[in-house]
Formats: structure tokens, sequence, C-alpha cells
């Protein structure tokens, strides 16, 4: 049975220091809302994916996300770079 807490994980990916991304951040509940808070805070882009939560919320804070995941990862960090981009523009 699947956890129906909210969760929250926060990825970090630097391609110049990073062979792949980490996880940076997670939590559940009000941990989850935290999160999501700092990172509005900082302006940093939310991406909501409940499956895609639950699968890097099983992975340990501070490790790179599993090659089965690169691919759904990358294609998150594409569109968090697009609405960036996009806001340096406006």
């Amino acid at each position: 049975m699947r956890d129906k807490l909210e969760k929250a994980i926060a990825v970090r990916y630097d391609p110049k220091k990073e062979s792949a991304p980490r996880i940076v951040a997670q939590g559940k509940g009000e941990a989850a809302k935290r999160i999501k808070e700092i990172g509005k805070e900082h302006d940093i882009p939310v991406y909501e994916d409940p499956e895609l939560a639950q699968a890097l919320n099983d992975i340990d804070l501070g490790c790179e996300i599993p090659i089965e995941l690169y691919q759904v990862v990358a294609e998150v960090l594409v569109f968090v770079k697009g609405l960036k981009d996009k806001a340096h523009v406006n």
C-alpha cells in the first residue's frame, strides 16, 4: 500500500561537478510542505509528479538517482530549466 502523505523531493544537478542528479532534500507531510515553501522562497520551480516523488523518496538523501530514473528526471530538469529561462527573459 502506497503512503498517501504529500511528498517532496529536491534534486540538484551540476553537470560540471556531478555525474548524476542527487537527492538533496526529501520529506513527507509537513516536511514536504516546508521543502516546497523553501523552494518558492528561492524561486525554484516546483514540478508535481506523485509517482516520481514516490520513486525518488525511496532513495537515500545525498545519493545519486538510479540510472532507471535518468530519463524522467532529465525531462523534469529540462522543464524546470525552461521555466527559469522564461522567467529571466520577462
